[in-house]
């Protein structure tokens, strides 16, 4: 009896206790797997998603802020026009075949990035499966959006050409690799490259921690655990306005660098740059030249861009779980 009982353990414990840890309990190491390229899949999507909707305009921005020309909203509507009467109607998304070259890399780094920056600090800071503090919040974001532009800076450069040069200049986006290495070398390639670091800095740390703030406290005074998706486009917005105001004036120092070599000027330095700007169009005329459209164009594309990551991660993690309860 003794070894039927041993023999009846053996059984069970081969039987029925293991396939139920190999099928129900993935491996820790298999689960970040799964987390990170759902982070990755997802940030892509929704990178591509908020860029192409808001492309026409992001073009126009572009044009205004490597010219002399005052802007206005009738100037940029009359500047659409003119576009589309000229070179149709997809020219107004000139340029974004680059934009996806570039943001679907960076839109994945970017979100992925973000993920593991907090999860390490809430490791560091002892906030480990709770909502991080303030400051911390924003260091995830800031080291989140500079992990993702120094990865991919090139291709930023390569879609800031496309925008504002004809398409009989460079008929796509090796010829612009190409032409640059050429006619101006290597180094051109991380034109502006210093005072993208800095605005994206204030960019992605205050974009993300007004999301993540916004996103704490409705849960805290709603009782709910996740925003509805119209609540998740409104946050995004406001952070996406936060964000890209903040920065601004380097993101028209950062386009003005990247374009010199095409629009006949050189500029050497991020601060040399100011000054001539300053000094031709004025502070408020040429550092934030444009800042009204972003006001339109910024909190639609990052309410989009937020929205699209979260909603594709809770898709994902439910498929995933309905595979595991399946198995």
């Amino acid at each position: 009896m003794g070894n039927g009982v041993r023999a009846g353990q053996v059984d069970f414990k081969r039987q029925d206790v293991e396939p139920v840890i190999s099928a129900h309990l993935p491996s820790e190491g298999t689960q970040e797997k799964k987390k990170v390229l759902n982070s990755l899949m997802s940030g892509a999507l929704a990178g591509a998603v908020a860029k192409t909707a808001v492309a026409p305009l992001d073009r126009t921005k572009i044009m205004f802020q490597v010219s002399s020309k005052r802007f206005s909203a009738k100037e940029a509507y009359r500047l659409i026009y003119r576009t589309y009467l000229n070179e149709g109607f997809w020219s107004l998304w000139r340029g974004n075949s680059a934009t996806m070259v570039r943001v679907i890399p960076y839109a994945a780094i970017q979100f992925c990035a973000h993920e593991e920056y907090k999860q390490l600090l809430g490791s560091y800071y002892g906030f480990q499966g709770k909502a991080l503090t303030p400051f911390p919040r924003f260091i995830a974001g800031s080291l989140a959006g500079t992990t993702a532009a120094m990865l991919t800076y090139p291709l930023d450069m390569v879609r800031a050409r496309m925008a504002v040069t004809p398409k009989e200049m460079y008929s796509n986006i090796v010829h612009v690799f190409i032409r640059i290495s050429r006619e101006e070398g290597l180094k051109t390639l991380y034109r502006g490259f210093t005072p993208t670091i800095l605005g994206v800095i204030p960019y992605a740390g205050l974009s993300f921690f007004t999301y993540e703030t916004l996103k704490k406290l409705h849960a805290d005074h709603s009782g709910k655990s996740q925003p509805s998706p119209p609540e998740r486009l409104l946050f995004g917005a406001c952070a996406g306005l936060i964000g890209q105001s903040a920065s601004y004036p380097l993101d028209v120092v950062r386009r003005r660098m990247q374009t010199a070599g095409v629009m006949g000027h050189t500029y050497s330095s991020i601060l040399l740059t100011m000054q001539e700007i300053i000094r031709e169009e004025g502070l408020i005329r040429g550092l934030y030249k444009g800042l009204s459209m972003n006001w339109v164009k910024g909190p639609i594309a990052v309410g989009i861009s937020f929205t699209t990551f979260d909603l594709m991660q809770i898709l994902l993690r439910k498929l995933q779980h309905s595979t595991n309860v399946q198995r």
